[in-house]
């Protein structure tokens, strides 16, 4: 993994982190994703999940989208477009973000997925449902969800993931799942009962696990395994194809 500078429109430039698989690239180029962090920042956790896809055979991105200005005034920005459902400076950067991947040379721009945590889940959702080319699923994991299902009309095939004991974000899964049916939409949306916010990766946020106490914040060991084996699963019908490398998925998934 190594860090890159993404340039913007306005001459300024996202920080990111870029992940390749292993070896030379096939010919037709590795598959692509970009991955979107949670409220905390690109922090060790999401890092993990970019060296994830790479294990996998995909070529990952994380971009620091509180790299774009002040990191308070991007914060600020991204509570703000979280609350509205309405994430425009977030979205126009994930957009820069999946042409700057897209256009290299060892990635196959027709092959690319996008997936988000938490804030970046919500984000990850709106990105897709404006149908940016190349994007072919998206893995939308404890992420606000719009109320109105013909938000979602024009969105790729979703794979999310959702816990039952997250009081805050468990009504989006039950939402998600039943916009996608009524669009006719293939997805793959699971609640797990057992989880709560958080639960696919370890994040070790020690102040988050005491405040967000309703979300029920955490690691839940077993339903992070079958997260990530449904999501990868996923990817690699819909975005990999036949370019799948059929990896196993890590044990926890991101570790």
């Amino acid at each position: 993994m190594r860090d890159v500078r993404i340039p913007l429109p306005d001459g300024g430039s996202l920080a990111a982190a870029l992940a390749l698989p292993e070896g030379t690239a096939p010919d037709s180029g590795w598959p692509g994703v970009v991955v979107v962090h949670e409220i905390y920042g690109v922090e060790p956790d999401m890092l993990d999940v970019a060296r994830s896809f790479a294990g996998h055979g995909y070529a990952a991105v994380l971009p620091d989208l509180y790299s774009h200005g002040s990191r308070v005034k991007c914060l600020a920005r991204a509570l703000h477009q979280l609350a509205t459902g309405k994430p425009g400076g977030p979205a126009a950067d994930l957009d820069v973000t999946r042409q700057w991947l897209a256009g290299r040379a060892e990635v196959d721009g027709g092959r690319l997925g996008v997936i988000g945590f938490c804030m970046g889940g919500g984000f990850a959702l709106a990105y897709a449902a404006g149908a940016p080319p190349g994007v072919r699923a998206a893995s939308v994991n404890y992420g606000a969800v719009p109320r109105r299902e013909e938000e979602l009309a024009s969105v790729c095939p979703v794979v999310a993931s959702y816990g039952g004991r997250d009081q805050g974000f468990r009504a989006h899964g039950a939402r998600l799942r039943e916009h996608l049916r009524e669009l006719g939409i293939d997805h793959d949306v699971t609640i797990y009962q057992e989880a709560g916010h958080s639960f696919m990766t370890d994040g070790h946020h020690p102040i988050a696990n005491l405040a967000l106490f309703p979300l029920r914040h955490g690691l839940v060991r077993p339903a992070a395994d079958d997260a990530w084996r449904r999501t990868f699963s996923f990817f690699d019908r819909y975005v990999a194809g036949q370019g799948a490398t059929g990896a196993a998925p890590p044990r926890t998934g991101p570790a």
